[in-house]
């Protein structure tokens, strides 16, 4: 399936940021607080996700106070979820399993759905829709994305869970389209260390 421009214009900005902070806190409050850290150190494509409570006004907030940013909602599990999303605002939508009820709802207001698969079979099906997250990563490595990637070649998948900041250049280099990264960029305090961390591994001549 083709992308329509919009969409093709979320992929190409997840594509040029590589790296997607996939953003979990106890709170919105906390949530909003990382969210903004996390753009001011240059990570602005995020994805907060639905296990945060209060995550419909959290994505409201950050969309408000960082307008640049692409923000994302993450473990979409349902329609609702897709629905509350797309009233909050949020610039697309990442479920971590096949969501069929999510699909119309990101269609309809024309949002990247990036949804989430192990299997061959669920990642070749959501890679024919346009982007598949492989979830979770950890448990085939970068070896298991390049036996994916063997037998569909040219799949823009972003691995999520479980990935280390000193891991991501495996997975890129394995053929991941982004990498989705979690509290190892941000729950300790040295947020921005880590973010420069991150952006010395990736190095600025990768594609």
């Amino acid at each position: 399936m083709t992308l329509s421009a919009a969409q093709e214009r979320t992929a190409q900005r997840i594509r040029s940021a590589q790296i997607v902070p996939v953003l979990r806190a106890p709170d919105a409050d906390a949530g909003r607080g990382l969210a903004l850290r996390l753009v001011a150190a240059g990570l602005d494509v995020l994805e907060l996700t639905a296990t945060i409570p209060g995550w419909p006004d959290l994505v409201a907030a950050v969309k408000a106070e960082a307008p640049d940013a692409v923000v994302g909602l993450g473990t979409v599990r349902s329609g609702a979820d897709a629905q509350r999303a797309v009233d909050r605002g949020a610039d697309f939508l990442v479920s971590p399993h096949p969501v069929p009820g999510a699909r119309p709802i990101a269609a309809e207001a024309d949002l990247l759905f990036v949804e989430g698969g192990i299997t061959p079979a669920e990642i070749g099906a959501a890679t024919d829709r346009g982007l598949a997250k492989m979830f979770p990563a950890h448990l085939g490595g970068p070896q298991y994305l390049k036996s994916v990637l063997s037998i569909l070649p040219g799949a823009r998948i972003i691995p999520t869970g479980g990935i280390a900041v000193r891991d991501i250049p495996a997975w890129l280099d394995a053929g991941a389209f982004a990498v989705g990264v979690g509290s190892d960029v941000y729950a300790a305090d040295d947020l921005e260390a880590k973010v420069a961390e991150l952006r010395e591994l990736i190095g600025a001549g990768r594609p």
